[in-house]
């Protein structure tokens, strides 16, 4: 039987749905280009010893501080599991170690990853069509193909210069409402925000939190990158600070501990009502739509993971001492090579965040995907097109480069790389004898 794509969930062709797709089979056709697109972490400290040395770790965890028998071990982490995870007790002794957060572990959902944790969130808040969610814009490309996904429309709202424009934010939801809609929360990165890097002063967050109870929605806050500061650290999250259970936390070990992991959390204590009167807690809502979804998050990745908070005494700020050093050195090896090769020029420009992965780079010509291609073949160079992270074209003149995965060295040359292909761009005509012209073999077809 053949089929046809009006013949299946109209996500499929939305192309927030097709982004991330998209951008991984780029990387993949051009595995030689150096990459400034995808925000993985450092890759020279995986060590695969020290995965089966995590896992032994939390099985003696299991065996002397718990209790459990030998047999006991084996089920846990070689059986189905509990749909809410089995590392609950130790992510809300690494929240209280490293970010003053006080959370039941009881309200802490373990997820395949961040993005079932979203998924899960927006399925059990869009209950009807009128349900929308708000976001930043622009946007992390995830968080809008999972909204897409459940049919829940994305509200932008302007980032401007604090992170979050706050007059936007009560805009937004006070139109949406005079259209019948109802807005249920607002997704956002306080720290170094995927994909434009700018965060949120702790006034700014105080604010927010005022507006959220003020105007009746959920916060939902995603913190990938808060330990990747430039040395100062961050303020508190926005968790730490909600004393109204506004926040919904979400959480990941892909950047801090190990993303083949696929380990990753929300934090939901809200209290819900149920129809028989009874009350429990959110998370507790969201396990039901887990359980449909994963049954449960493999307990062999969720015992790395216990073994890397129990190696490190629950502290992950401490963990990423090596690494936090290299996205510092490398985000300023960036900013500073953007400024020689481009300082002098009126029409392009870049933001300079003090911590995380991300650099966005303004210019005076289109930016899409045809270009990242053509880049990719002719200049062995990959970003990512800011086009992706907006609901219209307002990312059409950005691109967004990633510091996170790349060497000094690969920064500089990837910086002439670029360099190259703003001149062929802003001269129209590509530079005469250019040592990169056919340093790429062609596309296998295989790599697709």
């Amino acid at each position: 039987m053949d089929l046809v794509t009006a013949d299946l969930h109209g996500s499929l062709e939305d192309p927030a749905v097709s982004s991330m797709n998209f951008l991984n089979e780029v990387t993949s056709r051009y595995p030689q280009a150096l990459s400034f697109a995808p925000g993985r972490p450092v890759e020279r400290y995986f060590d695969l010893e020290s995965v089966h040395g995590r896992l032994r770790a939390f099985s003696r965890h299991l065996a002397d501080d718990m209790g459990y028998s030998q047999e006991e071990v084996r089920r846990t982490l070689c059986q189905y599991g509990r749909t809410k995870g089995i590392v609950h007790g130790l992510i809300a002794r690494h929240l209280a170690r490293d970010a003053g957060m006080e959370v039941d572990p009881e309200s802490v959902v373990v997820t395949v990853g961040c993005q079932e944790a979203m998924f899960i969130v927006l399925r059990a808040l869009r209950a009807n069509e009128r349900d929308v969610l708000l976001s930043v814009s622009p946007m992390y490309v995830g968080l809008t193909g999972a909204a897409r996904l459940v049919d829940m429309p994305v509200l932008p709202v302007a980032s401007g210069t604090a992170g979050i424009d706050l007059d936007d934010l009560r805009a937004q939801i006070r139109a949406a409402r005079a259209r019948g809609l109802r807005p249920r929360a607002c997704y956002i990165v306080p720290d170094f925000a995927n994909p434009s890097g700018l965060s949120l002063d702790l006034a700014v967050r105080r604010a927010l939190l005022q507006v959220a109870e003020r105007e009746n929605i959920l916060l939902l806050e995603d913190n990938p990158y808060g330990v990747f500061h430039g040395g100062e650290g961050t303020p508190p999250t926005l968790k730490a600070l909600d004393k109204a259970r506004r926040v919904v936390y979400l959480g990941s070990f892909a950047k801090t501990v190990l993303p083949g992991a696929r380990v990753g959390y929300a934090v939901a204590d809200q209290r819900v009502a149920a129809a028989d009167g009874g009350i429990g807690l959110f998370a507790d809502q969201l396990s039901k739509i887990k359980s449909m979804v994963s049954v449960n998050t493999s307990p062999l990745a969720q015992a790395v993971v216990g073994g890397a908070l129990l190696e490190h005494d629950f502290s992950l700020e401490q963990a990423n001492d090596r690494e936090r050093e290299i996205y510092r050195d490398n985000l300023r090896r960036l900013v500073g090579g953007l400024r020689s090769r481009f300082g002098d020029s009126p029409s392009i420009s870049w933001n300079v965040p003090s911590g995380g992965f991300f650099v966005c780079v303004t210019v005076p010509f289109a930016v899409d995907d045809d270009l990242l291609e053509h880049s990719a073949r002719s200049f062995g160079v990959l970003w990512t097109p800011m086009r992706h992270f907006y609901n219209g074209p307002d990312g059409d003149h950005r691109l967004r480069l990633s510091v996170s995965s790349l060497t000094g060295e690969q920064i500089d040359e990837g910086l002439d790389r670029i360099a190259a292909l703003f001149a062929e761009q802003t001269t129209g005509s590509a530079p005469a004898a250019s040592p990169l012209q056919g340093w790429l073999a062609p596309p296998s077809r295989k790599s697709r």
